[in-house]
């Protein structure tokens, strides 16, 4: 029996090669979508599993709210991880890093610029899962210039892993010994180390202030503690340690900053939670969003579920194609669940044919979807042993649920009514062909909504005036390796034709580089009077060279000696400190005495996800970058002769790697997340159009068939092309605007829920919702009328033959 239904699918597919086409392709390309939202999603849920112990590793991150100011970071003081495992036996062991940033390191002649340096405690081996090539990982990091190796700066630099006791020099000042050689950290981690330092060459480590937050801290409990236990370890722990340098630094207690509505504590996130939830200023690498992971998981769910049924639509559209042979079927005795055997086996055999289809598709688009989503996923069947039983369990089951309406539905036709000609009733006006119309409509109108308010909250931050200007400004990194010639080299860049002026400082506002330090109106830091403000280390040239604006006061200056105590407030640490008349004000901070000499407007550094901080700008030097306001048609020609200024301040630098960007790229990099959800969002809504229309020709197709002879007598009476098209368009115009009023509020709630990730952000306006409706008319429109117009023409002599 089932060899006879599966002989009879395949001819029935065959004979009708251009239904069965569109039918399979539409099928094929939501499972191939489904297929790579699902691996996305898979990969977004697995970083950090890695570990063996990752249900048992927390990170611990400071949250403070002094005076109104907050702090919420993912460091913690140098002495709190020796505490915690010595005081809490539920801790069973605690690791610190300290980041070291880029690395230069020698090869050759040549110096390189390396990511994801770090310092580590020897405990990090015995909290991560870091397995060791060679180097003994009890051991690795006990002395001080030890160094720990992934396998891929092993073979970079060595051509091997066996580099056990060689040397390898960093940032041109230090040899550090080869103790260890890690495998490369996998691609789903919060953090990935390429060099990892003995801990103990850090002169801080030791250090005891619990109000100094310079370490990240990793604790791994016993099995059977929870979150909340570490909480209250940590509470007890701060109250302990912290608030006695609470009491002696600012006068306060942490019961008094709880009264207030301030607090000063610290939290643990769990480690397999980090990348998806954590909302940190600055975090070791990029994170994902447990928001995107919700909305990916939506639109494959919705995506599949229109090609599903687009399925049954055009499945049933054949219906009356099959109706005599289902009557002459039932004539010679084939019984209903026969035909609903036949029916679905047929269903199967689609699913099974778009499966491999899809598969093929999603190979093609792989490389394009991981452009856009910033990953490396793979369609390994062997890597990933599951995906081919979940593809075949999956699709197994699309092709009954898709199959079962239109096996239901054909195999209940009266043999009677049939071989007259008539099929069952009550299609025409069925609810559900409408309500998937709808559904199908709805999910399309919703993702043309999201795309829209993607991209106008991504020229709303384009266009938002920053308080400074990011344009024709050359970012050069890399500035420490100048060591005592970055002074001269500032000074011969600015003779050259083209550059307007230059500021030497690694805190620009399209990077995340910020400290925060504690500030009292006061000496003494009486209770209410200190506050905590970011604080940048700035030259003279900042402020004009980045083209801000001063409020109030001066900016700093090179002729007053004085200034070496002055500082620069922005508006928003006016408003914190409270301060009426700032300008000649006096701020403490470490025993040190600031006097404020100016006021600059306020601007946005960093995201703008994040309201602008309470910031203090002190005159210091920093050589973390320099910035160059250029004004030139000939920018490559500038770079040139600024590359030659570089490399001839010594002959050391002929070798140093010379790292440069433009602020407006930087700024633009803040937001690749936003711009690649932007470029998804569009695909994805492609893909629903694409499929949506699918099932609109197949409606139509349908709708044309049932109205044959109605179609043949109205032209026989005189009605135009444009009456027919316009009839058989009109139903599912109707449908189309229901689904708008359902998709709107449904588009509003969703993208107003995104928007709130932003502290500044755009206003959803109503010409959204005006051009995605219009988009949807349009659309309908243009798929109807294909076939519309087909039927239309159609001889009258042939339409009324049918009977």
């Amino acid at each position: 029996m089932f060899k006879n239904n599966f002989k009879i699918a395949f001819r029935n597919l065959w004979r009708n090669k251009s239904f069965s086409a569109i039918n399979i392709f539409g099928l094929a390309i939501g499972l191939a979508v489904c297929l790579l939202i699902t691996l996305f999603v898979v990969d977004e849920l697995s970083y950090d599993k890695y570990n063996l112990n990752a249900d048992r590793i927390y990170r611990v991150n400071a949250d403070f709210k002094v005076n109104g100011s907050l702090f919420y970071d993912r460091t913690s003081p140098a002495p709190m991880a020796a505490i915690m495992v010595k005081e809490y036996p539920n801790i069973e062991r605690a690791a610190r890093i300290k980041d070291n940033g880029k690395t230069l390191v020698k090869k050759g002649e040549q110096t390189i610029t390396e990511d994801n340096s770090f310092f580590a405690d020897a405990n990090l081996f015995k909290v991560f899962t870091l397995p060791m090539i060679a180097g003994d990982p009890g051991t690795a990091l006990n002395e001080p210039h030890s160094l720990v190796i992934s396998e891929r700066i092993a073979k970079k630099y060595f051509n091997t892993t066996d580099v056990i006791g060689k040397t390898m020099r960093l940032d041109n000042t230090t040899d550090y010994k080869i103790t260890g050689v890690i495998k490369n950290t996998p691609a789903q981690s919060h953090i990935h180390f390429s060099f990892i330092k003995a801990m103990a060459e850090r002169t801080d480590r030791n250090n005891t202030q619990w109000t100094s937050e310079n370490y990240t801290t990793y604790l791994l409990a016993r099995n059977g503690t929870t979150q909340n236990d570490l909480n209250n370890y940590l509470k007890e722990a701060c109250k302990k340690y912290a608030e006695p340098e609470l009491k002696q630094f600012i006068h306060t207690s942490i019961a008094d900053l709880d009264q207030k509505g301030d607090h000063f504590r610290f939290v643990t996130i769990p480690v397999t939670r980090i990348h998806l939830y954590s909302d940190v200023a600055r975090e070791l690498e990029p994170t994902g969003s447990i928001q995107y992971v919700y909305m990916s998981i939506v639109i494959a769910v919705l995506i599949l579920l229109i090609a599903c049924v687009n399925f049954m639509n055009l499945s049933t559209a054949r219906s009356a194609g099959r109706s005599k042979e289902v009557g002459i079927r039932k004539v010679l005795g084939s019984n209903r669940g026969s035909l609903i055997n036949q029916f679905l086996v047929e269903s199967i055999i689609t699913s099974f044919i778009a499966l491999i289809i899809a598969w093929f598709i999603a190979l093609l688009l792989l490389h394009y979807f991981n452009q856009l989503a910033a990953k490396q996923i793979s369609l390994n069947l062997f890597a990933e042993p599951w995906i081919l039983p979940a593809l075949l369990f999956a699709t197994l089951i699309i092709g009954l649920m898709a199959g079962a309406y239109p096996a239901f539905f054909m195999s209940a036709f009266q043999p009677v009514q049939v071989l007259k000609g008539k099929l069952a009733s009550g299609f025409k006006n069925s609810f559900l062909r409408n309500g998937l119309v709808v559904f199908q409509f709805v999910t399309v109108i919703v993702l043309i909504v999201g795309t829209l308010v993607i991209y106008s909250q991504l020229n709303y931050i384009r266009n938002k005036k920053l308080g400074y200007n990011r344009e024709q400004v050359f970012v050069l990194q890399n500035i420490y390796s100048l060591g005592t010639h970055s002074k001269s080299f500032k000074q011969d860049v600015l003779k050259l034709a083209g550059v307007k002026s230059v500021t030497m400082s690694g805190y620009l506002p399209t990077s995340i580089n910020d400290d925060t330090e504690v500030y009292g109106k006061d000496a003494s830091m009486s209770p209410g009077q200190a506050t905590a403000l970011s604080t940048w280390d700035v030259d003279e040239d900042y402020i004009p060279t980045l083209g801000m604006q001063m409020a109030a006061g001066r900016n700093f200056s090179r002729e007053m000696l004085t200034d070496s105590t002055a500082i620069i407030i922005n508006e928003t640490a006016v408003g914190m400190l409270g301060l009426k008349s700032p300008l000649n004000k006096v701020l403490y901070q470490g025993g040190h005495r600031f006097n404020i000499v100016g006021v600059v407007k306020d601007f946005n550094a960093g995201s703008l996800r994040t309201k602008i901080a309470p910031l203090v700008m002190r005159l210091g030097e920093d050589k973390g970058a320099m910035a160059f306001r250029i004004e030139t048609k000939n920018i490559p020609a500038l770079i040139a002769q600024v590359e030659a200024l570089y490399r001839g301040a010594d002959a050391n630098m002929q070798t140093q790697p010379f790292t440069y960007s433009f602020m407006d790229d930087d700024f633009n990099h803040l937001y690749q997340s936003e711009q690649n959800t932007g470029k998804i969002f569009m695909s994805f809504a492609f893909f629903a159009i694409l499929i949506a229309c699918l099932g609109l020709f197949g409606l139509v197709t349908y709708a044309a068939e049932q109205r044959t002879k109605e179609i043949g007598i109205r032209k026989v009476l005189g009605a135009s092309v444009v009456n027919i098209v316009s009839m058989l368009s009109n139903d599912f115009l109707k449908l189309v605007g229901i689904s708008a009023i359902i998709a709107f509020p449904v588009a509003w709630w969703a993208m107003s829920r995104w928007l709130q990730d932003f502290a500044y952000r755009t206003s959803i306006s109503w010409w959204v919702f005006a051009i995605a409706g219009l988009l949807a008319v349009v659309i309908t429109i243009t798929t109807v009328s294909f076939r519309a117009i087909k039927a239309a023409l159609m001889n009258p002599v042939k339409s009324l033959k049918t009977e």
